[in-house]
């Protein structure tokens, strides 16, 4: 039975008695642990500013002209015939806001109204706009206000656009359907019902949106997760929208599968979501949810990344309207996680180190749940994750962007945390460099491919971190004293970087007529590289018009492989200059089957092989050439990518990559990685649905949609730390 306009106003009614879904500073969530979630509504902080202008409540004053209108409309055609077709619905594109709130120094790119300006000229079709209200009835028509109404009047408000919208329906005798009469409820709908109040906490996600093809029964139900495993399947008969109307498998769009798929990922403890599982591949062996534990009596182990969770938390965070909360229940239970005795064999690890996972466990017989926290023990090769730290950091910067929960941010046990990690890292020891000295296998790429030294991934995600909670740090108690070390680290990392990683053709130029064994200050080779140990590939690689940040720089050795991560996060951090970032997007273009190819993107380049791969890796067996994190090519990275080319002014590489994702990753089972030069095959040991290859996708197409979002993952550069920059003397110049 087809869905009938008495319904959506029958139902839309309902859910006004239902609480906002977007929890602001006095919203309070209660997640099991030590820590405890009481928080002080009106306290705020002088290191944001406020935005009321963007907040849910005042949007609903906004539509609500629009609102009465409908209802005198509605009311005269409640007993007309049903709607033949599914509807689509028209919504109010929110204007672009520059906020700086977070803001250092005036910013040094393209602005995002020029971004912004770009992306309407171009014909990118988004699966996130939705359409006008097409042959609902013959009575109704909707004048909708747009992006580029607002961008065309950047003085005139939402409001005063919707009223002159309700305004010209006025004088046609005409009404006007505002936003949250034609969504009935912007959360998932669970089992195609919608659900009539949001519950304190939840247990247990059902999902009866099952093909009649799907097994019975295969897997017990674990109320760690938010879907019944063994109910998973991509033929699914009748699919939701965002809206909450059923949608036939034609009709159901990529971004909507996504949304799908991402919220039945999450897991819970004690009724409250904490993460999302790796992947939801029912076909392979349970790797990442569902094992039965060896050593603890319990019926189902489900395991949560923390770097996987990052671009989830963003997606979430993305989206309109929010839905923050289960990015705060992960800050705050991996926070509470941190203080927990860190030992491998007989030693203990520093007090500031986060898990790299953590496991939900679950007996069925005593219904009990556990964590269980593993901080590299179980890792392969037993390395701490270096990365799991910053991450948290830059996550919790982007929650309180856009939440402006200050009161989390105040409280004491997070303002520790973020002193915990720093502490390890601006300890003093024997380094002669501002670099952060890593073991291999400490980051995304968790095996042994030769990164181990100095990675540019770790220093770009060191630099990001910092920068990140200087903005965030209270000066009071020993805060000021993080602050004067946090100032004075970043200049000299991003001096080092900028100088010592940075290659081009004119300095690979130079560094391939370098002399050796200079001694003294006056020395140029100052790293006493041996130029005939620069591999023949680069001289082909590298073009005349584009530069890129190189892997690895230390005594006598440099790696020339091209690491996408760590040159993202250098645009996105602005460890990078201006100049260098829009060399490095240079590159992308001039390089685009080599970095691109049929499915972005290469996580490094090129591949190892041969005897250098035997050597590096160890014959790795996972990591052979063209394959996982020795050249293979990931979904994931394309939020990464997005981001980067949105601030340097470039969306249309950001767009160009998404399309071509789209031609396979939803048919090809939302994999975990492509192998192969050009990442034609999907991955060999890929696991199917991963989790973060389906929020990698929708964030950069909501930044690409929205380049707003970027502030919530982007910093300008820091004019402090520039101005005070060392410079080279002549002697030492390259």
């Amino acid at each position: 039975m087809s869905t009938t306009l008495r319904d959506l106003l029958v139902a839309e009614r309902e859910n006004e008695a239902s609480p906002p879904p977007f929890p602001g500073p006095s919203t309070r969530y209660f997640v099991s642990g030590d820590i405890s979630d009481e928080e002080d509504s009106t306290n705020t902080s002088p290191l944001f500013s406020s935005d009321e202008e963007q907040s849910p409540e005042n949007l609903k004053k906004v539509t609500a002209p629009a609102a009465s209108l409908l209802d005198l409309k509605l009311n005269e055609n409640l007993d007309k015939e049903e709607l033949k077709k599914s509807s689509e619905f028209i919504t109010l594109e929110p204007a672009t806001i520059v906020d700086k709130s977070f803001q250092e120094s005036e910013p040094s790119y393209s602005s995002v109204n020029e971004v912004l300006k770009t992306t309407e000229k171009s014909s990118f079709s988004s699966d996130l706009k939705c359409k006008q209200l097409s042959e609902v009835s013959s009575d109704l028509e909707i004048e909708p206000v747009t992006l580029t109404d607002l961008t065309k009047e950047p003085s005139a408000s939402l409001e005063k656009l919707i009223a002159k919208s309700v305004e010209k329906c006025e004088e046609k005798g005409e009404a006007t359907v505002p936003e949250e009469s034609t969504v009935i409820t912007s959360r998932e709908v669970v089992g195609g019902r919608i659900p009539e109040k949001d519950e304190a906490t939840v247990t247990v996600q059902s999902n009866v949106c099952v093909s009649d093809n799907a097994k019975s029964t295969a897997l017990k139900q674990c109320p760690s997760v938010g879907v019944k495993l063994d109910v998973l399947d991509l033929n699914i008969s009748q699919r939701l929208n965002g809206g909450g109307l059923l949608m036939s498998p034609e009709s159901c769009t990529m971004v909507d599968e996504a949304w799908e798929r991402l919220n039945k990922s999450y897991v819970y403890f004690k009724g409250k979501p904490v993460g999302t599982l790796a992947a939801m591949d029912t076909s392979a062996d349970a790797l990442n949810y569902n094992q039965v534990s060896n050593s603890i009596s319990c019926d189902f182990e489900v395991l949560v990344f923390v770097r996987d969770f990052v671009p989830t938390g963003l997606a979430c965070l993305m989206k309109e309207p929010p839905e923050p909360e289960i990015v705060r229940n992960f800050l705050l239970k991996t926070l509470h996680l941190q203080g927990l005795e860190k030992r491998v064999d007989n030693f203990t690890l520093g007090e500031g180190v986060l898990p790299a996972s953590f496991k939900v466990l679950y007996d069925s017989d005593l219904e009990k749940e556990t964590l269980l926290v593993d901080f590299g023990a179980s890792a392969i090769g037993r390395v701490a994750p270096v990365d799991s730290g910053f991450w948290w950091i830059i996550l919790l910067r982007s929650y309180i962007k856009r939440t402006r929960d200050y009161a989390l941010l105040d409280r004491p046990e997070v303002q520790n945390g973020m002193k915990l990690i720093l502490k390890l890292c601006l300890s003093d020891g024997f380094d002669t460099f501002p670099t952060l000295l890593c073991a291999d296998g400490c980051s995304m790429i968790d095996r042994r491919m030769g990164i181990y030294g100095y990675p540019i991934e770790i220093q770009a995600l060191f630099y990001f971190a910092l920068r990140c909670a200087k903005q965030m740090l209270k000066p009071e108690l020993d805060g000021k004293e993080f602050i004067e070390r946090i100032e004075k680290r970043i200049t000299a990392l991003s001096y080092h970087i900028q100088t010592y990683y940075w290659l081009d053709f004119t300095q690979l130029n130079n560094i391939y007529r370098y002399k050796t064994e200079e001694y003294s200050h006056t020395a140029v080779n100052k790293f006493n590289v041996i130029p005939e140990s620069i591999p023949d590939w680069v001289f082909d690689f590298m073009p005349l018009r584009g530069g890129y940040l190189i892997g690895n720089v230390s005594p006598a050795r440099m790696d020339f492989r091209w690491f996408l991560v760590g040159n993202c996060v250098a645009i996105l951090s602005s460890l990078v200059t201006p100049a260098q970032a829009t060399a490095i997007m240079d590159l992308v273009e001039e390089r685009w089957e080599d970095l691109i190819g049929e499915m972005p993107l290469k996580i490094t380049y090129p591949a190892l092989e041969g005897h250098e791969w035997r050597l590096v890796t160890g014959f790795d067996p996972k990591n052979t050439r063209w394959s996982y994190h020795n050249g293979g090519s990931w979904p994931m990275l394309l939020w990464l990518l997005s981001a980067a080319c949105i601030k340097v002014g470039r969306p249309q590489i950001a767009k160009r990559a998404i399309e071509l994702a789209e031609q396979r990753l939803s048919k090809d089972g939302w994999p975990e990685y492509y192998d192969g030069k050009t990442g034609r095959y999907v991955g060999k040991q890929a696991r199917k649905y991963q989790t973060w290859s389906i929020a990698g996708y929708l964030v950069a197409k909501m930044m690409v949609e929205n380049p707003s979002n970027l502030l919530m993952i982007s910093l300008e550069e820091d004019k402090k730390s520039a101005k005070s920059r060392l410079t080279r003397s002549n002697s030492t110049s390259f």
